[in-house]
């Protein structure tokens, strides 16, 4: 693997940590009753999800393109996911923070910023291992 990409792995396992935070911070929500509202309880329940899950997409995304010999440019797609893992819960969080909002604000460009950068990223990570798996075949 690309040294550069293994520092990004090692950086990404660290954040695991704040996500582990937002776990403490949803737990505090649900038993002290806090002051948010039910959308953004939901917001922030389904912001934290995505955080977990697309880190692990993306440690998995890079882990699978560097041992089956997928180019180092192509690697790079893997970092999209990542990237992905930062804008999709950055629009769950911000586009509801305020008092009691009724309906997100514009911050969920954001998410859907994400949603794109997230299926671009897949697909080149995909169409990358389909690539190093028909070269290895020849």
């Amino acid at each position: 693997m690309d040294p550069i990409l293994t520092i990004v792995a090692g950086a990404t396992i660290l954040t695991v940590i704040g996500i582990m935070s937002g776990g403490t911070f949803l737990l505090r929500i649900a038993t002290h009753g806090s002051p948010f509202n039910a959308l953004q309880k939901t917001f922030f329940r389904a912001g934290h999800a995505h955080a977990g899950v697309l880190v692990m997409l993306g440690l998995v995304s890079l882990l699978l393109v560097a041992a089956v010999g997928v180019p180092v440019p192509w690697q790079w797609a893997a970092v999209g996911v990542l990237a992905s893992a930062i804008l999709i819960p950055g629009g769950f969080f911000l586009s509801v923070l305020g008092h009691d909002p009724q309906r997100p604000g514009r911050a969920i460009a954001l998410l859907w910023t994400g949603v794109v950068v997230l299926a671009a990223s897949l697909l080149a990570v995909g169409v990358g291992v389909i690539v190093a798996g028909v070269a290895a075949l020849g």
